[in-house]
């Protein structure tokens, strides 16, 4: 399955590395737009100057990681969609050229069924995808959440409540199921 990540789910790390673990394990093929990296770091850069370089550093890597995942949006398409929120369109475009299946995203009032649904597309919470794939592998899953719970612990320095963490992450259904 094809999946758009959309720039709310890259950002901020833990929710990025728990998806591109379960990707990277076979889960699903990521995709995002060069637009969706850019608002990653436009939201990195309001941290200050050494966010938004890290945010760099952090696309330089994806795009290296996952070469195929990058796909440029029709504006033609583009132009026809209806969302909630216009600048929203991009995304939705993204999946119809990706031929994605489904958008991952924290907005889910942005992408309505009826706008999706005569796309073939559907949204769906990261916690909602993360969960619907634990059910079917659990191993692919725990494993990338111990990967990230891992760094997350090596880049603070000490112990963190893995609960917790994927509260933040918002990811409290897999938190629940995990914790």
């Amino acid at each position: 399955m094809r999946a758009v990540l959309d720039a709310c789910v890259l950002y901020p790390s833990v929710l990025r590395e728990i998806l591109l673990g379960v990707a990277a394990r076979g889960g699903f093929t990521p995709l995002w737009s060069a637009r969706l990296l850019g608002e990653w770091q436009r939201a990195a850069a309001r941290l200050g100057p050494e966010g938004e370089v890290i945010a760099s550093g952090e696309i330089a890597r994806l795009r290296a990681d996952w070469p195929e995942a990058e796909i440029a949006a029709d504006p033609s398409v583009e132009s026809r969609l209806w969302l909630p929120d216009p600048a929203d369109a991009h995304v939705l475009a993204t999946a119809i050229a990706g031929q994605a299946a489904c958008i991952i995203t924290l907005n889910l009032r942005d992408f309505p069924p009826r706008a999706l649904g005569p796309e073939g597309v559907r949204a769906q919470s990261p916690d909602d995808f993360l969960m619907a794939h634990w059910l079917e592998d659990a191993v692919r899953v725990e494993s990338a959440v111990q990967e990230a719970h891992a760094r997350t612990e090596a880049a603070s320095g000490r112990a963190q409540d893995l609960r917790a963490l994927l509260k933040r992450g918002k990811l409290p259904r897999l938190g629940k199921a995990l914790g």
